[in-house]
């Protein structure tokens, strides 16, 4: 990444404000969560058919709560990095209207982000099948062999599984976010999750840019008018310093 770059990113976001931001697995990396994707991921661990599908769970949902009594612990004592808290700072400034993220882990609003639109569930909840009571999953619920309801019932993480739909309450909030947005910066994202992955290209569509920050290229590069990559924990706060004080 150059500093010609970084600046062209900085010129688009003041220029294009207010922007929304889809963010993936990478940006949580440097607060020691590994991707689910490629070298290290916990799909070279576990198999996603497996252990990610819904009808994976409901064939033995205790070999899939291993998993996530093992992730929901690491998350639960995770820290938000200097991508997190950057991307906070500038929503805080006027420069974003919110974060789409595809993550889990609840970073982003440890991080001080106000709106966040949880793609995918959040890693702090499980949900019963049966009465559809919701739980959080604290350090007690996690040491349970198998988390279940006060009904009975086991608990499934609320996270979206393989063959479930994206909640409409996502859809409506993420689609609110883009129609609002005439940016959109992309971080640590593979680009290849459906329907997740289109979301920059609407932006695109009507005319708005997209930013990209990744460690390598993906699938949205070609689209993307500008990709800075590199660590989102290194390049995130250096946009903020270069960023003006007031967005007016």
């Amino acid at each position: 990444m150059s500093d010609s770059e970084l600046k062209k990113a900085v010129e688009i976001i003041v220029d294009y404000i207010p922007g929304t931001v889809l963010s993936g697995a990478g940006v949580s990396v440097d607060s020691g969560i590994p991707p689910f994707r490629g070298s290290g991921g916990l799909w070279e661990k576990y198999d996603p058919e497996e252990y990610v599908s819904i009808s994976g769970f409901k064939r033995n949902p205790e070999k899939i709560w291993q998993l996530y009594i093992e992730l929901g612990r690491l998350l639960l004592n995770s820290k938000p990095n200097a991508g997190h808290n950057a991307l906070a700072e500038m929503e805080k400034r006027g420069y974003l209207n919110g974060i789409i993220t595809q993550n889990i882990d609840g970073l982003h609003f440890r991080a001080g982000s106000a709106k966040v639109v949880e793609f995918h569930g959040s890693s702090d909840r499980a949900v019963c099948l049966k009465c559809y009571k919701t739980f959080f999953l604290d350090e007690k619920k996690l040491s349970e062999k198998i988390p279940r309801c006060d009904c009975g019932e086991v608990l499934k993480p609320d996270i979206v599984f393989f063959g479930e739909l994206i909640p409409r309450s996502a859809l409506l909030e993420s689609q609110e976010l883009i129609e609002d947005s005439r940016f959109i910066l992309v971080v640590g994202t593979s680009a290849v999750v459906y329907p997740a992955n289109q979301l920059p290209l609407q932006i695109k569509k009507r005319g708005g840019k997209i930013i990209e920050v990744n460690t390598e290229p993906t699938p949205l590069t070609p689209a993307a008018d500008i990709s800075l990559f590199g660590s989102s924990s290194e390049i995130l706060p250096q946009l903020v310093k270069l960023l003006p004080d007031k967005t007016n």
